[in-house]
């Protein structure tokens, strides 16, 4: 058995070796991982910290592809994957790169085997740090995992996502921008750059799909925010919670010679001048300048847009939209019973092409709150599904604040037929995720789906509120299905189309 991962980290060779290290005395944490996968390697900074802080385990790494015996002993089938074994078995495992409870089980396995011993601080602190994503091994008839996810990008786009990468030492891809964070994730890594002292640019992937749908195959991460430095992918919030904690986060950014430069940082939102984000207050200072727009139409721009604190522009009316993108934003207002005030842009030309120019948004419907843009339909209709729309209308006063129950029951019933898988249906991270998919396409079934992979809060909370410890959950108008042996259940005795269509 050799060394790796840190000192007191060991590879295994073979099954033997690990049946071997299994006799002794000492509690073994294996961690099965792959080269490919980011969080892996994030992961095996904290498992090589936990190996020093508790020198009384043994801490062994099998690298899962090239161990499949042992992995398919362990029914290993998504990576990072711990194994936490006393007295020859098995009594806990994790899956996922989620340094608290890694730290908590280790913890425990370890006092439970020599009573009386305290768990180090180290590992205390790294208990508070939430959880981050899996990747999933790909299938023996699969596509390898050395093919690079981003070989589909058009030179054009890759090019331009390298240069977004490059364009600072510190780089953050997040919802929003930092003044105002559209999600609670990229306002935690937001927050955390400032607190390390440290100028970094950042890109609002809402206002621009094209960059974010090519990101997430660019740098093979599915979630946002995503934190790089010097043009390297340092993972999304919940590793640069850990690493902030640990203090490898400041140790990452001394190693690149990236200044530290106060408390008070400056941060470059490179969407101002790659794409289209900005405060409306912002934009049309810029913009007088810049565009021809003159003065009294910024003025009457600014007032329509702050005249109501939410306001659509759109096609037609509310009771007679003229588009059915428009139609599609007014019904989420209505479904979601927001007050709101419009405006038909084809009663006026000079604010429907003006207002392009002063949003640097080129089409419509644009929803504003609060002054400020928000996006178009597809924007609009994301943020409805996933209860980022009504968390936003809470934070500016506009609607009382969800509750965490009222945020899953819409993402529920945001669609008839609606599926909480791991992943998304078009490269779902899990076998049964993904038979589950396969079994509603086979029966041409439209559904809805939801990444749970991406949301902590959705993921935990779901399994309480249905009561359904594992995923994926399939449900229709609101009530539960089942998972994945339900719905195979379903589809091979012909009932499953029927009972989504009752």
């Amino acid at each position: 058995m050799g060394s790796g991962g840190g000192s007191g980290v060991k590879d295994v060779g073979s099954k033997a070796d690990l049946e071997d290290a299994l006799q002794g005395a000492a509690p073994v944490i294996v961690h099965f991982w792959a080269s490919w996968c980011a969080a892996s390697k994030q992961m095996d900074q904290v498992f090589a910290h936990l190996a020093a802080d508790f020198p009384r385990a043994l801490f062994l790494r099998v690298e899962a592809e090239e161990q499949p015996e042992i992995s398919e002993a362990y029914a290993v089938s998504a990576v990072p994957y711990f194994v936490f074994c006393k007295d020859g078995r098995t009594i806990d495992t994790l899956e996922g790169a989620d340094p608290s409870s890694l730290a908590n089980k280790v913890a425990k396995v370890v006092s439970d085997s020599f009573a009386g011993s305290a768990s180090p601080a180290t590992s205390l602190e790294m208990a508070d740090a939430p959880t981050e994503t899996i990747e999933k091994l790909p299938e023996e008839n699969g596509s390898s995992h050395n093919e690079s996810p981003s070989s589909d990008l058009s030179d054009a786009l890759r090019m331009r996502l390298q240069q977004l990468v490059n364009s600072h030492p510190v780089f953050l891809f997040m919802k929003g921008n930092p003044e105002q964070p559209k999600c609670g994730f990229s306002r935690t890594v937001v927050n955390i750059l400032k607190d390390e002292g440290v100028e970094f640019g950042s890109f609002n992937i809402l206002m621009d799909d094209e960059v974010r749908e090519g990101m997430k195959k660019f740098s093979n991460w599915p979630t946002f925010p995503q934190l790089f430095c010097k043009g390297e992918l340092v993972g999304g919030c919940d590793i640069a919670v850990a690493m902030h904690e640990n203090g490898e986060l400041k140790d990452l950014f001394r190693e690149h010679g990236v200044p530290v430069i106060s408390k008070e940082t400056e941060v470059v939102d490179s969407t101002k001048s790659l794409s289209s984000d900005a405060t409306v207050q912002e934009r049309s200072k810029e913009l007088s300048d810049s565009t021809g727009l003159d003065a009294a139409l910024s003025s009457r721009l600014r007032v329509l847009i702050n005249s109501s604190p939410v306001m659509v522009f759109m096609k037609g009316k509310p009771d007679e939209p003229k588009c059915g993108f428009s139609r599609k934003v007014i019904e989420i207002l209505q479904q979601d019973e927001v007050a709101f005030d419009s405006f038909d842009i084809l009663s006026d030309d000079e604010v429907r092409q003006g207002l392009k120019i002063f949003s640097n948004f080129p089409s419509y419907p644009q929803l504003y709150i609060g002054g400020e843009l928000i996006g178009g339909s597809d924007i609009v209709l994301e943020m409805h599904k996933s209860g980022e729309l009504k968390m936003t209308l809470a934070e500016k006063g506009i609607i009382s604040e969800v509750t965490p129950e009222d945020r899953l029951k819409n993402l529920i019933t945001s669609s008839p037929v609606m599926l909480f898988i791991k992943g998304t249906p078009d490269a779902p991270r899990c076998g049964f995720s993904s038979k589950v998919v396969d079994a509603l396409k086979k029966e041409g079934i439209d559904f809805g789906s939801f990444d749970i992979l991406s949301n902590e809060e959705v993921r935990q909370g779901l399994k309480t509120y249905s009561n359904w410890p594992t995923y994926p959950q399939l449900y229709y108008k609101g009530e539960l299905i089942g998972g994945c042996d339900i719905v195979l259940e379903l589809q091979n005795s012909g009932e499953l189309k029927s009972t989504l269509s009752e």
